[in-house]
């Protein structure tokens, strides 16, 4: 890997400033393979460097992946002035590391949402053309049927004219409130509620657990998050 400045490398974790990663290195706090660095100019690799820094092992990410449960009243958003954003969930070290939720949830609806830092292939998952699937787990106003099912395989057209691919409802159960599994290949404004509501089965609940070839870890809480591992991360690059 290409040799960076140490006080980037440093930054990089969110815990410190470059600002603050200088005042550390002046006050000797900063060491490098045993040797005190008082200079943040000076260039290392990383990953091949072991540094300390305030008598702490550095973890160094060049890029950031974390797995969100994300629960109701939060807004997909870095900032928003009307209310909390996924990113309060997170402590300040990593609010600081320049993360972004991968696309968006609805506020009052929870489950799987990405963060990183990484943009290149968070916009690439993103883009209209991958067609990365998204698989939500829905509870409805009524009961769902085979017709319903149909109208989901061909596509839809809704009232206000906008176009929707073919997805795939599977129902789970059926009666005054219904259950079922929803997979859209793309992931238009408000969709799967739009689309359960031009059906007459408005939405009471909606929680996505899959994105692609990653699923929602189901051994983490809601509101609670975790970083991806190099293999989930890989398996995200693959989609691309």
């Amino acid at each position: 890997m290409e040799k960076q400045r140490l006080d980037k490398i440093i930054a990089s974790t969110g815990k410190w400033s470059r600002r603050e990663a200088k005042e550390l290195a002046h006050r000797g706090q900063v060491v490098v393979n045993g040797i005190t660095v008082r200079s943040v100019e000076e260039k290392f690799d990383p990953n091949l460097e072991e540094i300390f820094v305030n008598g702490e092992a550095l973890c160094y990410r060049r890029y950031t992946w974390i797995m969100l449960n994300k629960p109701a009243g939060y807004l997909s958003a870095t900032e928003d002035g009307r209310g909390e954003t996924v990113l309060d969930l997170l402590p300040r070290e990593l609010q600081r590391q320049g993360l972004f939720p991968v696309g968006r949830l609805d506020k009052d609806t929870e489950g799987l949402l990405l963060l990183t830092n990484e943009g290149s292939l968070a916009h690439a998952l993103l883009s209209p053309k991958r067609h990365v699937d998204k698989l939500y787990y829905a509870r409805t106003t009524g009961r769902l049927t085979e017709e319903d099912c149909r109208a989901f395989a061909v596509g839809m057209t809704l009232g206000d004219g906008l176009q929707c691919l073919p997805a795939k409802l599977e129902i789970l159960t059926a009666g005054e409130e219904s259950e079922a599994h929803i997979t859209l290949r793309e992931g238009k404004f408000h969709q799967v509620k739009r689309m359960l509501a031009a059906r007459g089965k408005p939405v009471l609940y909606l929680e996505r657990i899959q994105i692609g070839n990653l699923t929602l870890d189901p051994g983490l809480p809601r509101g609670a998050f975790r970083f991806l591992t190099e293999e989930e991360i890989e398996k995200l690059r693959t989609l691309v």
